[in-house]
């Protein structure tokens, strides 16, 4: 599949929402964002359109409604994201992210045993493999 251009800080936002909803009009979307958020209904419906052009969703129209659904599953986006992150600021060396994530975002004791878990787990894994 051609690569699809990166989203926006607002288009993620609103392909966000449509995840919830699973399918959904502008309206629909619009109204799913607190008042307090203070999003335009005409920001919604264009980051809706671009989320289309750049092949994030389906739309389909219901008399004279568009429908939007999603094209592409929410762990796609992440991988996309995060693998170009990982490219363009790690040069392609996950370890550093891992670091920064660890050292820098105040992991809770929580995740970090669920995180020695996984690597144990892993660890595992991989040495019952060679």
């Amino acid at each position: 599949m051609a690569e699809r251009p990166a989203l926006s800080k607002g288009e993620m936002e609103i392909a966000r929402a449509l995840w919830e909803l699973k399918h959904a009009t502008v309206r629909d979307v619009f109204e799913s964002f607190p008042e307090s958020r203070g999003i335009d209904f005409t920001t919604v419906q264009t980051y809706l359109r671009r989320l289309e052009k750049k092949g994030y969703v389906n739309v389909k129209l219901d008399g004279r409604t568009r429908v939007y659904t999603p094209r592409v599953k929410p762990r796609t986006v992440i991988r996309e994201t995060v693998d170009d992150l990982v490219d363009r600021l790690f040069a392609g060396e996950t370890f550093p992210l891992m670091q920064h994530l660890i050292e820098d975002r105040q992991v809770s004791r929580a995740d970090l045993d669920a995180l020695k878990g996984l690597l144990d787990q892993l660890t595992e894994e991989r040495d019952a493999a060679d």
